[in-house]
Order: structure tokens, then C-alpha cells, then sequence
């Protein structure tokens, strides 16, 4: 019996640039709540981003942010995991030194940026919708960096290579989109976020069921033997996981009737 389903949000639940969750999606999460299923949203986004995406079931849901930087469950923070400063002020130079890049710097309730570049701004403030606090230095922000991002508008596997042959064996470095790459605290991954649910609510892999489509959601592929990716991911990504399916949607509405 599935007692907990957690999906990736942005090229999973979200697909071909979608920025809300159909109401047919949203119904079948609430059903299955309503079942006693534990439904999970698991992103790179900010909790404030992922929690305006699910209208009239926000509340009664988890929140895996910032790549399981961050576990949020009604409204209560589970755990944090920040990356040292200095080394996150290290990141954020190797981003500003690349031509083409932009820094997103995540917290704890909103994201920072700068206003260099009108068309970044536009996206993460009208399009992503984020909580935005703009800054003239990174190293004004006073709170802890739960998540450094890099985004290149012409495609982040430009910089990727060179991303994580330099950070990638000091912190969690994943490629999280076509124009992203994000660095994470130690050990932060989904999967391991995964698993502090699991523990929590006493759920076994076989009792979980996991949806993404990029390399920040291999870890949680690991972590669920209902593991799916969505059709369209790189043969790679595919091969991570047991299963695979166009949509989430179709997937939980088999759950649904099943139970």
C-alpha cells in the first residue's frame, strides 16, 4: 500500500512551461489525503513558491525545498541544512566570473537576487513568482544560504562540466533544469530529505512512491521502489528509476483506484 507519494515540481508535475497545477491534479491530492496518503512536493524552489501552488491543499501537505535543503509539514520547519558562507561566498564569485550566468541565493522564507539583468528579474519575480529580496552585495544577506543556484539563460551545460568538476566533490552540485545548476549544503539531496520523512512517519521504501525528471531527483529514486520518471528525461535519468510515465497525473489516479 502506498503511504507516501513525493514529486518533483518544475519538468514533472509542471511541464512544457506550466506555472500552476491543474485542478484535476489538485483534486486527486486531496483525495488521497483524505485517504491518509502523505503527498510531497520536492523542489529546488523556495517553501513560499511551492506552497502558492497548491491552492486549497497547502496546508495539508509536506514541502521537500530547495532540494531537501529545508522540510516543511503545516507550517512547521523540520529541518534545515545551510552551506558554510564562506564557501558559499566562494560559489557565488565562480557564478558572477562566468559570462551569461545570474545568482539566485535561497533562505529560508524568499530568495535573493540582484537587478543586473531585466529579463532574470522578470523571471524569477513574474514568472516564478519567488518571494524577492534584491541586493547590491551577497554578502549583505544576514541569513544563512540554505541554497546557491547559477542560471544561464542560454543553457547552463555551458558551465555545468566546469561547475561540478570544481564544487562537486565539496558540496551536493546538480544540474535542476535546462538553465540551472544548484549547490547545496552537506549531504543535501532529496533522497536523504526523503528518508527524514520516512523515519518520521515510519514509512518503508516499498510504501513510497517518487516522480522527477532530472539529476536532482535521482536520490529520491534510490530512496522508493515506486520510483518514476517522466518519459521525456534523458535515457539517463530514465535508467535511475523502475518506472516510467508521461504525467504524475495519470500515475495518481491509478493510486487512487487502487486503494
Amino acid at each position: 500500500m502506498i503511504k507516501l507519494i513525493v514529486s518533483d515540481i518544475d519538468g514533472t508535475m509542471l511541464q512544457n512551461g506550466a506555472q500552476s497545477i491543474s485542478r484535476k491534479t489538485i483534486n486527486l491530492i486531496e483525495r488521497l489525503c483524505d485517504r491518509g496518503v502523505i503527498f510531497a512536493a520536492a523542489s529546488g524552489r523556495e517553501y513560499s513558491n511551492l506552497y502558492r501552488l497548491f491552492g486549497r491543499v497547502q496546508d495539508r501537505i509536506m514541502y521537500i525545498c530547495l532540494n531537501g535543503a529545508m522540510i516543511m509539514h503545516r507550517g512547521k520547519l523540520i529541518c534545515k541544512t545551510p552551506i558554510d558562507r564562506e564557501t558559499g561566498l566562494e560559489i557565488i564569485a565562480d557564478i558572477q566570473a562566468k559570462r551569461g550566468c545570474d545568482v539566485l541565493v535561497s533562505g529560508l522564507d524568499c530568495c535573493y537576487i540582484k537587478q543586473n539583468n531585466r529579463e532574470y528579474v522578470n523571471h524569477i519575480v513574474n514568472v516564478l513568482k519567488n518571494r524577492t529580496t534584491f541586493v547590491h552585495n551577497f554578502e549583505d544577506i544576514e541569513e544563512e544560504f540554505l541554497k546557491i543556484s547559477a542560471h544561464a539563460a542560454g543553457g547552463i551545460d555551458q558551465y555545468s562540466d566546469d561547475f561540478i568538476a570544481k564544487w562537486g566533490l565539496r558540496l551536493p552540485t546538480a544540474v535542476s533544469g535546462d538553465d540551472w545548476i544548484d549547490f547545496n549544503g552537506p549531504l543535501v539531496n532529496k533522497g536523504n530529505a526523503l528518508m527524514v520523512v520516512q523515519r518520521l512517519f515510519d514509512i518503508r521504501e516499498d510504501e513510497t512512491m517518487t516522480f522527477g525528471d532530472n539529476y536532482n531527483d535521482v536520490e529520491m529514486f534510490d530512496k522508493s521502489y515506486f520510483s518514476y520518471a517522466m518519459s521525456g528525461s534523458t535515457p539517463d535519468i530514465r535508467a535511475r528509476a523502475r518506472y516510467l510515465t508521461p504525467t504524475v497525473e495519470s500515475i495518481l489516479f491509478d493510486v487512487l483506484h487502487m486503494r
